[in-house]
């Protein structure tokens, strides 16, 4: 729709055309006008006028044909039509009318009705304007809304395949932003835990046996690494470290750390149960330890490993070997973060290989109620 309203008049007498354009003109719309038919076409085409006020005969064609043009073409936006004309007939008014007219004066045009008809077309010329734009509007939206929901099923099943193969904090950061696993320090708690008596095992089983073991043992203690939201940063044979506080950081992350290897202690020791059935003598330590480690991507282009590395991954990993059946050992920073939370055994000073100097211990007994 045009501002001002643009309207043609199309009428082989041109006195006809100047009172309509006079009467008009004063009510400030924008006025074409046409001589005949083929005229009409072409001024329709190149200024795509808002209303029409068009004669019936006419040379070369009629208004009838006209109309008749103009309402199957295609490339012609929605155009009112307001057939004027002296003849007054019913037939002529229903030819007229099924030639795709929307209106029809009969000359002499009362100025009053005439007004009022080309107000009422343009109110319909207008309403159908704003529903075509609200219609592209509604196509364009639904066109950005469907990139975004192919792009969101994209990152989820992204999400979804990398959750497989890493630790989903891990996967989302990967998908969200990798720079979050730029090489970085940071105050971590680490846990190891692996089977006691595990090589033993290996060397006389089938390994299918090896297999249902360690696939029991994996889904085991992977529903309490979720549930407590630690990080699986490495896991090899039957050995496991996990990691709170990242990539993501978390509170209290020694307290997550014991409740996480408690429960993973009662999990794993039905489990022992049910091996034992078998004549497999397998039993589980744990080992916990705080403090400052490295942490990022290492590895080459096309495979890189996340990593954890510092003295306080080592001493957890020591602190582990040296964990009996069924004990968890945590150092001193951790024993502090939960000494009111668990109920701890105090195992003195141990002599652990790699470490230069003794190491506080405890053991986890159980949690406090």
């Amino acid at each position: 729709m045009h501002s001002p309203a643009r309207i043609l008049i199309v009428d082989d007498n041109e006195t006809n055309r100047d009172i309509l354009v006079t009467r008009l003109s004063n009510h400030g719309y924008e006025m074409l006008q046409a001589a005949d038919g083929e005229e009409a076409l072409a001024s329709a085409s190149q200024h795509r006028p808002d209303l029409m006020l068009l004669d019936v005969e006419m040379p070369k064609l009629d208004g009838f044909e006209v109309c008749r043009r103009l309402k199957k073409d295609p490339a012609m936006p929605f155009m009112p039509i307001i057939l004027c004309t002296a003849r007054a007939a019913s037939q002529d008014v229903v030819t007229g009318l099924d030639a795709g007219a929307d209106e029809y004066l009969t000359k002499p045009i009362d100025q009053a009705a005439l007004v009022a008809r080309v107000r009422s077309m343009l109110r319909i010329k207008e309403l159908h304007d704003q529903v075509q734009a609200q219609a592209k509007d509604l196509a364009t939206w639904n066109q950005t809304l469907e990139q975004r929901v192919n792009e969101q099923v994209f990152e989820l099943d992204r999400m979804n395949k990398l959750k497989n193969f890493l630790s989903p904090q891990i996967a989302k950061l990967v998908v969200s932003d990798e720079k979050l696993l730029e090489t970085h320090r940071r105050d971590i708690t680490a846990v190891f835990c692996d089977l006691r008596g595990f090589t033993a095992f290996a060397e006389h089983a089938e390994p299918e046996d090896i297999i249902t073991v360690l696939q029991e043992y994996y889904r085991c203690l992977g529903e309490s690494i979720d549930r407590f939201e630690g990080t699986l940063q490495h896991f090899a044979g039957d050995g496991l470290l996990i990691i709170f506080n990242d990539p993501i950081p978390c509170p209290d992350p020694a307290v997550r750390a014991v409740r996480m290897a408690v429960e993973m202690r009662g999990h794993v020791a039905a489990l022992a149960e049910k091996w034992r059935r078998y004549g497999h003598e397998l039993g589980f330590g744990i080992g916990i330890a705080s403090g400052h480690a490295t942490l990022g991507n290492v590895g080459y282009e096309g495979r890189f490993h996340y990593s954890a590395t510092g003295t306080v991954v080592n001493l957890g990993s020591r602190l582990c070997a040296h964990a009996n059946d069924r004990q968890i050992l945590i150092d001193g920073r951790v024993q502090v973060a939960v000494e009111k939370t668990a109920e701890l055994e105090a195992l003195g000073e141990l002599d652990l290989k790699g470490l230069h100097r003794p190491i506080r211990a405890f053991n986890v007994r159980a949690l406090i109620a």
